[in-house]
């Protein structure tokens, strides 16, 4: 019976994936405690730290498929802990008591942190190829809308015209920060722990330090400088990394939600029979996906800031805050899985409503020009003069609700320097564009290069 929103049978897949529950299933990081004692047994038998013969013993039963988990759930119950009955029951299941070599100098945390930094790892993965995936749809948006004029807004009122493109490729140039942000954090945060008890390898009398070695070549992760038990940066880092790529993603959500508005109508989230409609208004067409990304991201976030509170932890095994990092890690990775897939699906069949962008542009009668007709005057009459008459310019013509052309070019103080022609191209959105379609290209060249 799933009670979580990310297990159930009807959210499910609306805020995670099928991919990454299974990355943070119970079964895998079963399969992952279980890869890493048989890759210990491999190395401690290759070193001679434990007879070959219960080395061949420990790999050969080391096997997902031979654990009961239901037996498994029953020992973590009364345990506190999951390793010990994988331990357990490997033991078990070896002959001639061969299989108490397994295990040989690890802790229980060892085998945890290894197992959750295995499972980083392949949620990591999952993200890289969402975030390439979301990083196309931008590109080709703006690569589409270089040179498509929309009102660009600040504080949410109409401030001067920039490029539907502009604005995509912002968030384009964000989203490879994090592709960015993603490879340099990957050396850092995927390394293995074997310290044992305290993280010092007492354990093992000879032997320890080519173990740890050997063990994280086996599995493919970094071998650590000295032990992190109770120092979490790493693990706090990748949840800086979920809740910086949320943050992104919920920035792409609000400014769709407020595009969709009916009174803006510049673009829509894809259309699909009945999606977004309500139960008790036939016209509305909300912005589903949009919804779904801001509740999974700010979740996203809290777990974050959970992870960073782990970090404070007691001496060399703590008594509290890694129980923490079992909680918000998966759910941070699995709702931030949601929202990437919901972005890329806005994203990839986003309607675009160019004749709307142009509209709203031209909802204030060329007031949103008022910025170019002030820089075109400033040489004539000085800038900040030419502020002030524009401005009062401006509220007559809001009095008036006539178009700012034609109360411009019958200012004298204006008209004397500047023909209406000459007004006309100032109060041309496409005229006022400025560097817009240069930083696009700047953006798009770099995105073609990180992806070669």
């Amino acid at each position: 019976m799933a009670a979580s929103i990310i297990d159930s049978s009807i959210f499910g897949n609306i805020f995670c994936t099928d991919a990454m529950r299974e990355v943070w299933s119970d079964r895998n990081r079963t399969r992952h405690y279980v890869a890493i004692e048989r890759a210990l047994a491999v190395v401690q038998g290759r070193l001679g730290i434990i007879p070959q013969e219960a080395a061949d013993e420990i790999i050969s039963n080391c096997d997902i498929d031979k654990m009961d988990m239901d037996r498994l759930r029953e020992q973590t119950e009364r345990i506190g802990y999951p390793v010990l009955g994988v331990v357990t029951q490997i033991n078990q299941l070896c002959r001639d008591k061969l299989g108490e070599f397994v295990h040989w100098g690890a802790t229980t945390q060892d085998i945890t942190d290894t197992a959750t930094v295995m499972q980083i790892r392949e949620g990591l993965e999952i993200i890289d190829q969402e975030l390439a995936a979301i990083s196309a749809a931008l590109v080709a948006l703006s690569t589409r809308y270089r040179d498509t004029p929309v009102i660009g807004r600040s504080n949410l009122q109409q401030a001067i015209p920039v490029t539907f493109g502009f604005k995509t490729a912002s968030i384009l140039a964000g989203i490879e920060r994090h592709r960015e942000r993603l490879a340099q954090l990957r050396p850092r945060v995927l390394m293995g722990e074997f310290g044992g008890a305290c993280g010092t390898l007492a354990s093992i009398e000879s032997g320890a330090m080519e173990t740890q070695a050997g063990l994280m070549e086996e599995l493919g992760l970094a071998q650590p400088d000295i032990a992190w038990h109770t120092v979490r940066d790493t693990i706090a880092e990748v949840g800086a990394f979920l809740g910086l790529v949320g943050g992104s993603l919920g920035k792409i959500a609000m400014d769709v939600k407020l595009m969709m508005q009916h009174e803006v109508a510049e673009v829509f989230e894809p259309f699909h029979p009945g999606r977004g409609s309500s139960s008790t208004m036939p016209q509305k067409r909300n912005p589903i996906s949009s919804c779904y990304i801001h509740a999974a991201v700010s979740v996203v976030r809290q777990h974050s800031a959970a992870l960073m509170d782990a970090m404070i932890a007691d001496h060399e095994r703590s008594t509290g805050p890694w129980e923490i990092e079992w909680i918000a890690l998966p759910e941070a990775f699995c709702l931030l899985a949601g929202a990437l897939k919901q972005t890329r699906f806005l994203l990839e069949g986003l309607e675009v409503s160019e004749d709307n962008m142009r509209a709203n542009i031209d909802l204030t009668k060329g007031l949103v020009m008022s910025e170019a007709v002030m820089m075109g005057l400033g040489p004539y009459i000085g800038r900040e003069y030419a502020h002030d008459l524009v401005y009062d310019l401006c509220r007559e013509a809001i009095r008036t609700d006539r178009p700012l052309l034609d109360i411009l070019a019958e200012d004298p103080e204006i008209n004397v320097h500047l023909d209406r022609d000459a007004l006309a191209k100032l109060c041309d959105p496409a005229n006022y564009l400025g560097q817009a379609g240069v930083m696009v290209d700047k953006v798009l060249a770099r995105a073609a290069a990180a992806g070669k």
